[in-house]
């Protein structure tokens, strides 16, 4: 085999360091390499029967696709070979010098060096190929792209190094040929009854035939020999697409290898559901929930969605159109008998029966994630803590599903002392006060504000429950999150708070008292803060505390304020009420503050205190701290 324009180039420096990871964080699953690569051998193969639904004339050499396995024991060799779609010079500099992936940067930075964490973050970010150098001291792949001329082949080499040699050769078949040469400790792999146990094992589900040479057995000698003048090839999987077979003839071992084959995720999903809908549509679905979730979850220009086959005939990766955003954690398969073979993803965005199988597709997911729930709140647990804050974004995203979203989410409260959220609502409003009509909820930064807003005074002495929301997404939850099972929320750092089901007559007479018994002070205090505080009222919510800030019926709260100002985003103009205790005696001792000075101070010192405790920055910080230590001396003479 000649080799022309030969070059030497060097990785890219993500390669290098995931080369690195990929030898020292994998080695004790070193096995994988032959699954990925006869994955990535399988992509090709579909990718190929694709581009010829348009360009038949690219099968017309060779019709038949399968990717084929050989070793070599006397050189050391494991060679894997597809007839898919090939690679030219380009897309080998590309495909194996560069990670042309968004995300690369933080990829890294979230790697821990501890290995299992570690296995688990490569396998998500899907760099299959590199786990050749595993086990392989060095790697050659020749290959030629579909429909390009046989001079046109392209030898690359490499022996994970740092750099990797190019060179144009002449190649008749088409696809792409692996060499692996491997490591001295690693002939274990250059053995058939090992290989064929790994396919077997890792890559049954393949729905293209694995074939290696068929193998008689000496046994004088107790070793396979290969049939070497006329060899015979044999299929050593059973080359049909699990998603095609009846539920009762597949194992959860097989289920879970092609979870892996088809999320590049080197561990098990969490769980699945397998699906054949017969009717006015029909097509088969299999849908799982991964474990773990990536690390560029929340990248969401990121690629995501499921695979798409029409009629057993793989059409196109990532397509986004079947379920909402926020069920983009979801993996799997739809195989169509409706749609055409030539299906786009611009006929996919305006079709009918894409909008009737994405509102099937997503009620599945919620039905399966529901089931989860009930029969393994522990599972359900694991899910949520990994992909909480994106099922919260149903309820904005997906208003017809509001009631199922609504039944998976789960909550802090004040009744658990951990601050796990691991509560529902059907368990909140099981728990609920005789007469009480409400759900109540508070907003804060971190589950220590919320705990400690003084806020939960009045609910902590009546022995009501409230959820407890930290996470950065909870206050735009709940502008789409109105009531649960006919009970509304409410958030009790927000307007006029409204116990009418739980107090007695006195407590209510006792609230309008208050206000018209401290009407001097209000007066003075609402002359004082006029530009700092829409009003100044009493208030029964407090039972420790002397004083809060309560945001107003319509305005934007605290929470969201902050997240938005830190994200540089203009903010409408409001201004907090101030509330305060009539029974707390630092409100009583600035009631008889005769000097102004004086009263202005400790009024400060109140509102800023306020603010503090629900988790915002004194607006003057200089002259806050100044304000009390001129009390402090006044009480230390």
């Amino acid at each position: 085999m000649s080799e022309t324009q030969q070059e030497t180039l060097s990785f890219q420096t993500e390669v290098k360091q995931l080369l690195h990871l990929m030898i020292h964080s994998l080695y004790s699953n070193k096995e994988i390499f032959l699954r990925e690569l006869i994955s990535n051998a399988s992509d090709a193969c579909d990718k190929l029967r694709f581009k010829a639904l348009k360009d038949d004339a690219l099968l017309a050499e060779d019709g038949d696709l399968a990717i084929r396995v050989e070793f070599d024991k006397e050189a050391n060799t494991v060679t894997i070979t597809d007839n898919g779609i090939g690679m030219n010079r380009d897309d080998v500099i590309s495909n194996l010098g560069t990670i042309a992936k968004s995300g690369t940067a933080e990829f890294l930075q979230s790697l821990t060096g501890d290995e299992r964490k570690d296995s688990q973050l490569i396998g998500q970010f899907g760099v299959g190929f590199y786990s050749s150098f595993i086990v392989a001291k060095a790697v050659d792949v020749y290959t030629r792209k579909a429909g390009e001329a046989v001079d046109q082949g392209i030898h690359w080499h490499s022996a994970g190094d740092g750099e990797f040699s190019l060179a144009d050769i002449e190649r008749p078949q088409r696809g792409t040929t692996i060499v692996l040469h491997l490591k001295p400790e690693e002939k274990e792999f250059a053995d058939g009854w090992k290989l064929r146990s790994l396919i077997r094992k890792y890559s049954d589900h393949i729905a293209l035939p694995v074939q290696m040479v068929k193998e008689s057995y000496d046994a004088e000698e107790g070793e396979d020999k290969a049939e070497v003048k006329a060899p015979e090839w044999e299929t050593v999987n059973s080359a049909k697409a699990l998603w095609t077979r009846p539920k009762s003839e597949i194992s959860d071992e097989e289920y879970q290898e092609l979870y892996r084959h088809i999320s590049h995720d080197f561990g098990d999903a969490l769980s699945w559901s397998h699906n054949k809908v017969e009717g006015k549509l029909d097509y088969t679905s299999l849908l799982y929930v991964p474990k773990k979730a990536p690390y560029d979850m929340w990248n969401r220009d990121r690629v995501r969605g499921l695979k798409l086959y029409v009629q057993r005939v793989f059409i196109m990766d990532d397509v986004e159109q079947f379920l909402p955003l926020y069920l983009r954690f979801t993996k799997g398969i739809v195989d169509s008998n409706d749609l055409p073979l030539n299906v786009s993803r611009e006929i996919l965005q305006s079709s009918d029966a894409i909008d009737s199988m994405r509102s099937a597709l997503t009620k599945r997911v919620l039905d399966m994630l529901s089931k989860l729930a009930k029969k393994s709140p522990e599972d359900y647990q694991a899910f949520w803590d990994e992909f909480g804050q994106v099922l919260k974004e149903g309820p904005a995203e997906d208003p017809t599903n509001n009631e199922k979203v609504a039944k998976l989410l789960r909550f802090a409260t004040t009744h658990t002392d951990e601050p796990a959220q691991n509560q529902s609502l059907a368990d909140y409003v099981g728990r609920m006060k005789e007469g009480q009509d409400k759900i109540y909820y508070v907003a804060a930064d971190s589950h220590a504000t919320a705990k400690n807003s003084p806020h939960l005074e009045v609910f902590r002495k009546k022995g009501i429950e409230v959820l407890l929301m930290s996470d950065r997404i909870d206050e735009w939850l709940m502008g789409y999150l109105s009531e649960f099972d006919g009970k509304s929320f409410v958030d009790v750092a927000r307007g006029g708070l409204d116990l009418s089901g739980v107090e007695t007559e006195e407590e209510k007479e006792a609230q309008k008292q208050a206000n018209d018994d401290h009407k001097d002070l209000l007066e003075r205090l609402k002359t004082l803060m006029a530009d700092e505080v829409e009003d100044v009222r009493m208030t029964h919510r407090l039972v420790d505390s002397p004083a809060c800030i309560v945001v107003g019926e319509n305005d934007m709260g605290a929470q969201m304020r902050r997240i938005m100002e830190a994200a540089g985003q203009k903010v409408p103009d409001s201004k907090p009420i101030f509330e305060l205790n009539p029974e707390h005696p630092l409100v009583h001792r600035l009631e008889q503050e005769q000097s102004e000075e004086r009263f202005s101070d400790l009024a400060s010192i109140l509102l800023e205190q306020a603010r503090l405790a629900e988790g915002s920055h004194p607006k003057d910080a200089a002259s806050y701290v100044s304000r009390l230590n001129r009390l402090l001396l006044d009480l230390a003479r």
